[in-house]
């Protein structure tokens, strides 16, 4: 038999929707395929925020990569990260000094938090990406009711029972209800000091209304929600103009009203994201430029200008719809996209005609509120309430990597519905609880506190 030659080799940076659908979209192809991130896990980035208050744990809406790939025999999972890339050379950069090569590279590690430029405000005001932001934003919520109970002050038992959520956007409607429901019904008989149905939540949103990305009937309908049953403060149009160890300061009419000082301890950042350092790495490479939110302006075929065997995909990729505006960032567009890039890839290989163009197939957008409540918007039909919540949960479930993980969130999810309970209500990790500074890793020798 004629020797065939050396397989191509194609390398998937990020294990998250778009990578994890392009490295599954491939399983047959003729190619040797690396995956490469720097974490051991797929992450369903959608229900951090019920990590983050005790609904559900790490593991429910986290799964090894080699456990999902190990029927894949063309793949390769490596645990690593990326520093950068020789296209000419066509190697992928990783820290430890080691080089990956490639034929065809597909880029799809995402995005971080942005603070416009104002980073300081991080230590203060944990983001919402990844499983450790979780659990720290669990930590101090729940280290807030921890040192309120102990706390002799009035006005230093209010600061810490007020919670401040800036953003208003999915993440941050989500994370205000969730701590709202947290306070009102999970933890109102655990303390006897003090009473948690007493906590202040505030949402604070730059725009004139929540849900902006949402058609204005949803949006009232999120915000007469929040503010309703669940007793959030609202403050739209409103401009962060501070945020440090005492609290937060905004001013109202659009950045023109009078500053208004929240003292608190407990500040959730979900105002902005921003694209991962990869990102500027190859647009500098390819010689692009990226967008004001550090995204890669990528052609019709998903491919950076000029590099046919450069993919890049998801929150990183900067697609131009057919609306002149690019794709939001959103589960579904990655997960398309990376499933588009796998056929290209595939009939490159295979010799078969090209796919033609990505479209995006908007199957709509959804965001939860609360308990039985949330928003929903698809093929022009909008809705709300209970119906809504059920296809959140549908579709919220059916996204999971894993049947182990769809069975235990929803598990966990009839549990909590029935008893309205948080079973991952847990203080943990290294900077665990500190009664004096609740930011304060807790030394060696001292006691933690762990609930």
């Amino acid at each position: 038999m004629a020797d065939q030659g050396p397989r191509h080799r194609v390398v998937i940076v990020g294990g998250g929707f778009g990578g994890l659908l392009a490295a599954k979209g491939l399983r047959k192809a003729p190619c040797d395929m690396t995956l490469i991130d720097r974490r051991n896990f797929h992450l369903f980035q959608p229900l951090l925020y019920q990590v983050a208050t005790g609904a559900l744990s790490p593991a429910n809406i986290a799964s090894p990569l080699r456990s999902i790939l190990r029927r894949q025999r063309n793949t390769h999972v490596l645990l690593g990260e990326v520093t950068g890339f020789d296209l000419t050379a066509k190697q992928v950069l990783l820290a430890d000094g080691n080089r990956v090569p490639w034929d065809t590279l597909v880029l799809a590690t995402g995005t971080t938090h942005a603070y416009f430029g104002h980073d300081d405000w991080a230590a203060f005001a944990p983001g919402l990406k990844s499983v450790e932001d979780a659990t720290e934003i669990r930590r101090r919520v729940l280290g807030a009711f921890e040192r309120a109970e102990r706390e002799p002050d009035p006005k230093v038992r209010e600061k810490l029972l007020t919670f401040v959520v800036v953003g208003g956007g999915p993440t941050g409607v989500e994370m205000a209800g969730s701590i709202s429901e947290l306070a009102r019904h999970t933890l109102r008989h655990d303390f006897r000091a003090i009473d948690p149905k007493a906590a202040r939540v505030v949402l604070v949103e730059g725009q004139p209304r929540v849900l902006g990305a949402f058609h204005p009937k949803s949006s009232e309908r999120a915000l007469k929600a929040l503010r309703g049953k669940l007793r959030v403060e609202v403050h739209l149009d409103s401009h962060v103009t501070a945020v440090n160890p005492h609290g937060v300061t905004f001013q109202p009419d659009g950045g023109k009203g009078p500053p208004t000082v929240l003292p608190t301890e407990t500040v959730i950042w979900a105002a902005g994201v921003k694209a991962s350092h990869l990102g500027a790495l190859i647009a500098e490479a390819v010689g692009v430029t990226p967008d004001r939110a550090g995204r890669v302006p990528v052609g019709p075929d998903c491919t950076v200008a000029g590099r046919p065997d450069v993919f890049v995909v998801g929150d990183l990729a900067s697609f131009t719809g057919p609306d002149g505006k690019p794709l939001p960032g959103l589960a579904p567009v990655a997960m398309q996209q990376g499933q588009y890039v796998a056929r290209v890839i595939a009939g490159r290989l295979k010799g078969s005609s090209d796919p033609g163009p990505f479209r995006y197939w908007d199957k709509g957008t959804m965001a939860t509120i609360s308990r039985a409540t949330a928003v929903a918007e698809t093929h022009g039909m909008r809705f709300g309430g209970f119906i809504a919540w059920l296809a959140w949960l549908f579709i919220h479930i059916l996204y999971l990597a894993r049947f182990e993980n769809r069975v235990l969130v929803l598990f966990q999810w009839a549990f909590n519905y029935v008893t309205r309970g948080r079973a991952a209500r847990l203080i943990t990790g290294e900077g665990a609880y500190h009664p004096a500074d609740p930011r304060r890793p807790v030394p060696p020798g001292e006691p933690v506190v762990q609930g």
